[in-house]
């Protein structure tokens, strides 16, 4: 863990030339040489310069905020013109990208601000123009270099500080404006806390009073989001945001390294040296994440140079290997070739077939096979219903078979929605469909939403070769209304099958559902058994304990903004319990080249 910074000598080893951060003078001439020998290097470059091309006839930026909150498409937009311009022409030296560049940064600079008010858009162009301004510094004039830097200071920097508490020793830091994220654990915790150190930085020389400020401010506080890693690597906002909060992960951490010769310690903290795996394990046969939390809508997983960066720090080749691998099927981003790492030769395959996560959220994965777009996949979440973006949610499972996402979640609704944010129980939040437990792919009781406060532990895990299988209690998810629910996941029958169990002890009678959600046509065969088709592929829902009648309906429509839920099914299982009550239901892919699982042994959770 770093210790108290001294302001004083902070900046003793800063490297005083320009360009000083993220991708150094050496660096790129050492990328320059290898790629004189390595063809995918090549390969790189030239769909880099494809896209410093299109990227060079965008129009000029414009201070717009279309939605009346965010400017943090247009501070996006700024950072992407930056990578890829940048690179294109201090790789081949032509005016064209770097005009373009500087025009990006100097019409930002010449913002009326940064939008602090919601400062991922402070962050993010603060980053942009820091950068920037370090990356051509030597090609930019004096009264162009006053401008960027005045306009960083004025819209990112001094904001910065003012977040932080203001200049002022005796200032309550509680009062400081937009500045709530310094305490918190979430992406806006790396990407507010980095996007102002790289700033900070780019000026450093000229202007130390920031980095002075800024970057104590900054060691302080990104633990507390820096330990939500821990202890294996993954992110209780969801894969989505595990990219997000990784990728300003890396590009701070970067700049400290190439401007201070540090990380001041932090990076040695729990979990983030496991991170890197977390979107391997969380990604089914189909591609799609496991999609807990706010995330996109049938969100999958693409290159994302923040593995390149955790792959180079932590020496894992099967990391570098693995994202190669989907660079190969998808193309490398500008900053791809900033933190290139070379793919390695032959690389030893890390990959269980089951993991689980640990942490505020935790996860199960299982899966029948690697490198099979048909293999068996089954997705289980536990943890906290008022973790960042989290919905009403514990017990959540996604299922993929056959290349099909069979059962899924749909992810996020749209942010700017009455309330959205409104977490706390009875929010106006859980009312949105996609957020509370309906439409997700867990039991209810008595028709109502999970508690809000909920919080689940993942109290077994258990993998061998032919069978998995994990165990989560899910009591606190409900409240009052049962005094004991467990659900139990496996796969099962020599990896063909996923086994789904639910055991709820309740006082009186309650109505219990069982429901999941999905894109297939839904065929009822009979109480107990359903049959789902989707792209030519067919899967079974077997219910094997008894009096569950199982029903299909069309998801409930929305209007706008809300997204819609077109073609979304709903297939769902409903007992009247008293006492205690057990539903197990078998999912089994028809699989084409043998006969599939119809029943499994059934026994108590505490007995798996």
């Amino acid at each position: 863990m770093a210790t108290q910074l001294d302001p004083d000598t902070l900046l003793d080893n800063l490297r005083t030339e320009h360009p000083r951060l993220i991708l150094t003078e050496e660096r790129l001439e050492s990328l320059k040489l290898q790629a004189e020998t390595d063809r995918t290097l090549q390969g790189f470059i030239e769909q880099i310069i494809e896209q410093a091309d299109k990227a060079a006839e965008a129009p000029p930026l414009e201070h717009e905020i279309p939605d009346g909150i965010r400017l943090l498409g247009v501070s996006r937009d700024c950072v992407d013109r930056v990578y890829k311009l940048g690179l294109a022409w201090r790789w081949t030296g032509e005016q064209r990208y770097l005009d373009k560049a500087v025009d990006a940064i100097t019409r930002a600079s010449n913002f009326p601000d940064w939008n602090p008010s919601h400062f991922l858009d402070t962050a993010e162009m603060s980053h942009a123009v820091g950068l920037g301004y370090d990356w051509f510094y030597h090609a930019l004039d004096e009264d162009q270099r006053e401008t960027i830097r005045n306009g960083l200071i004025r819209n990112g920097l001094q904001v910065g500080v003012d977040a932080y508490g203001g200049d002022g020793e005796n200032e309550p830091k509680r009062n400081r404006p937009f500045g709530w994220w310094k305490d918190c654990d979430h992406n806006w915790n790396q990407v507010c806390n980095c996007g102002l150190v790289v700033g900070a930085l780019a000026i450093a020389e000229s202007d130390p009073e920031y980095a002075r400020r800024i970057i104590p401010e900054a060691v302080e506080s990104l633990p507390r989001a820096l330990t939500m890693y821990g202890p294996d690597g993954a992110w209780a906002e969801g894969p989505g945001y595990w990219g997000y909060a990784t990728r300003y992960t890396a590009y701070g951490f970067t700049a400290l390294r190439t401007a201070l010769d540090t990380d001041f310690g932090l990076l040695d903290i729990e979990g983030v040296s496991e991170a890197g795996f977390a979107p391997i394990h969380t990604t089914g046969p189909t591609g799609l994440y496991l999609n807990y939390a706010d995330s996109g809508e049938r969100n999958g997983r693409r290159p994302m140079f923040q593995v390149f960066w955790l792959a180079d720090v932590f020496k894992s080749d099967f990391m570098s290997a693995n994202e190669h691998d989907l660079i190969d099927e998808h193309g490398p981003t500008a900053q791809h070739l900033v933190w290139y790492v070379p793919r390695p030769t032959s690389v030893d395959d890390e990959r269980p077939l089951d993991k689980q996560f640990r942490g505020p959220v935790e996860v199960a994965l299982m899966r029948s096979a690697w490198d099979d777009p048909h293999a068996l996949f089954v997705g289980f979440k536990a943890g906290y219903n008022q973790a960042n973006h989290a919905h009403l949610d514990i017990g959540n499972i996604e299922l993929d078979a056959l290349g099909v996402r069979w059962i899924r979640d749909l992810g996020s609704d749209h942010y700017n929605l009455p309330n959205y944010w409104e977490k706390e129980d009875g929010g106006r939040r859980w009312s949105y469909w996609r957020l509370g437990a309906h439409s997700h792919n867990v039991i209810t009781i008595d028709g109502q939403n999970q508690h809000a406060l909920g919080t689940s532990r993942m109290t077994y895990f258990k993998s061998s070769s032919d069978r998995a299988s994990a165990v989560v209690d899910t009591t606190a998810a409900h409240g009052d209304n049962a005094s004991k629910t467990l659900r139990g996941v496996a796969i099962v029958e020599g990896r063909r099958a996923v086994l789904v169990q639910d055991e709820v002890t309740t006082s009186g009678e309650t109505q219990i559902v069982w429901g999941i959600t999905t894109d297939a046509h839904i065929d009822i065969q009979s109480e107990t058994h359903a049959r789902l088709t989707q792209a030519g592929k067919a899967l079974n829902i077997y219910v094997l304990t008894s009096n569950v009648t199982l029903t299909a309906s069309d998801a409930p429509q929305t209007h706008p903004p809300a997204k819609s839920n077109e073609g979304v099914r709903r297939l769902e299982g409903s007992i009247l319990n008293s006492g205690t009550t057990m539903i197990t239901v078998l999912v089994s892919p028809e699989w084409a080249d043998a006969d599939w699982p119809t029943t499994t042994d059934i026994k108590p959770l505490s007995d798996w």
